[in-house]
């Protein structure tokens, strides 16, 4: 019987740049404290089982991942929340989608362990830029490794500070309408904020993209306990209303909803 591909697992020559990451596995660079609450609230998943023969198939005629990209999002599971990242076929469809529209300049707020900065990165040509935010400094360091393994590190411009700040700081510097791709997977209390900032900087034929927007299926009641279902809520109706967007939302991870700036 054909055996799972593995998405939990790497052959060791995939896991190229991880020996680099010992000592900060050591000295406890990569322990729990540096994970956001929102994090530690494991996505819901609404499609077949990741060992489903049917799901295995999917993945199996589908995904291309890069070797660095597939180590990091390995490394990044074995941390606490590490399967609160974005998944695999999430960040190809977003590469994809960027390659399709010629993508040069993206947007990527919730780095993380820099997991889809890479992937996007990835996807652009040479003199692509990535600007991604984090609020703390020490996820990336995770990903850095990878970044330089790749040979984009020089595409990723990492900003170490609240997403609304680096948003308003591009906005004021006159970049409004020149980015091409923005990815939003921060903090939900923030999150129609994000998306009003991103859309003023996208250029028409621009996607936003916007992850876990079913919370693990809290969305649906009618009024949620939880401050952050609230908030996902109500940007999910924001979008589906608004007439400067086409919209579609995919039941891929804990949901994913793409706009497109008309």
């Amino acid at each position: 019987m054909a055996q799972p591909l593995p998405r939990l697992s790497v052959p060791a020559a995939l896991a190229l740049g991880s020996a680099a990451l010992g000592a900060a596995f050591a000295t406890g660079l990569l322990l729990g404290r540096w994970w956001p609450p929102w994090r530690s609230r494991r996505p819901q998943r609404l499609l077949p089982p990741e060992d489903s023969p049917l799901w295995q198939y999917l993945l199996s005629r589908s995904m291309r991942e890069h070797p660095a990209l597939r180590s990091l999002r390995l490394l990044t599971l074995e941390q606490p929340q590490g399967d609160s990242m974005m998944t695999c076929e999430q960040a190809q469809l977003l590469a994809n989608l960027a390659r399709l529209i010629k993508a040069k300049k993206a947007l990527d707020l919730g780095t993380f362990t820099g997991y889809s900065a890479l992937a996007l990165a990835l996807a652009l040509p040479e003199a692509g830029r990535v600007v991604t935010c984090e609020v703390d400094a020490e996820p990336p360091e995770l990903g850095r490794p990878l970044w330089k393994q790749a040979e984009v590190e020089h595409k990723i411009d990492l900003r170490l500070q609240p997403a609304l700040q680096t948003l308003d700081e591009l906005l004021a510097a006159g970049e409004a309408g020149t980015f091409d791709v923005a990815v939003v997977d921060a903090d939900k209390e923030n999150c129609t904020a994000y998306y009003e900032r991103c859309l003023q900087l996208l250029r028409p034929g621009g996607v936003l993209a916007v992850l876990r927007v079913l919370w693990r299926g809290e969305v649906l009641q009618p009024r949620p306990k939880d401050k952050a279902a609230e908030c996902v809520r109500n940007l999910n109706e924001r979008i589906l209303r608004d007439a400067r967007v086409y919209v579609s939302l995919l039941p891929l991870g804990d949901g994913l909803s793409l706009a497109f700036k008309i």
